[in-house]
């Protein structure tokens, strides 16, 4: 049986006397194409963020290829392979493109142990991922001549330049056109066929359930379902709380 790339286990978070993420348990295969869905406000963000280090949760763990994670902060779970991509783009506005792609090759890959790679590899790496994610004319732009689906283009390559092995994709196709988010699901799939493990979370139900091979729900802070697609929209429970039937 293959060991997890991530697991987390009873992962506990409060603020204050709030309850935001409550005893939740999951568990990713390497390689393996997970959706995170859930009503607003059921723990998405807070289980997240607690994975990659921005929060610090109560109780519970977090282990990412069998180490434990608990207490290490964000920027060295990156290092470890973990990154994301956010539902509103973060760019710098006074950096290009390129150069917003060429920052987590300079900061996050070249920071690990070993050798580390020449201006001319990181150049050409950049040139690659503008590449693949359909950005290659824009390259020298900067992100205020972006649309709006080359904002959410470039913020997954900017985590993807972080050369992570589970990558976790916040809200990327939310606001889109229905052909634009046909495009963003073929770009992670690619993705995902290049090895990359992908944690999607998305309100946008067609793009979770044709992407994702299991699907895991929340609802008030608490896991409710952890299945195939197929099982989850045939799920009561799911049905009830999520779709509000």
């Amino acid at each position: 049986m293959t060991s997890p790339l991530l697991d987390v286990e009873d992962l506990s978070k409060r603020f204050g006397g709030f309850v935001a993420v409550d005893g939740v348990s999951l568990s990713v295969k390497p390689g393996e194409r997970l959706g995170l869905i859930g009503p607003n406000g059921s723990g998405k963000s807070t289980l997240v963020n607690c994975i990659c280090g921005t929060l610090h949760h109560e109780s519970g763990s977090v282990r990412f290829e069998g180490r434990a994670l608990d207490g290490l902060p964000a920027h060295q779970r990156t290092r470890l392979g973990i990154a994301r991509s956010f539902q509103l783009p973060r760019p710098f506005t006074s950096m290009s493109v390129m150069e917003n792609v060429r920052i987590p090759l300079l900061y996050t890959v070249n920071a690990r142990p070993g050798p580390k790679q020449s201006a001319r590899a990181i150049e050409e790496r950049c040139a690659e991922l503008i590449q693949l994610v359909g950005l290659a004319g824009k390259a020298r732009k900067w992100p205020r001549d972006l649309t709006q689906v080359e904002m959410r283009k470039l913020e997954l390559a900017r985590a993807m330049a972080a050369e992570p092995k589970l990558l976790i994709a916040d809200e990327a196709m939310a606001g889109l056109s229905h052909s634009e988010i046909d495009d963003i699901l073929a770009l992670l799939m690619r993705l995902n066929e290049r090895g990359i493990t992908i944690i999607l979370i998305e309100h946008i139900m067609r793009a979770v359930m044709s992407f994702s091979q299991r699907v895991v729900v929340l609802v008030s802070a608490k896991k409710i379902a952890d299945a195939p697609p197929e099982r989850i929209i045939q799920d009561p429970e799911v049905v009830r709380a999520y779709l509000g039937q």
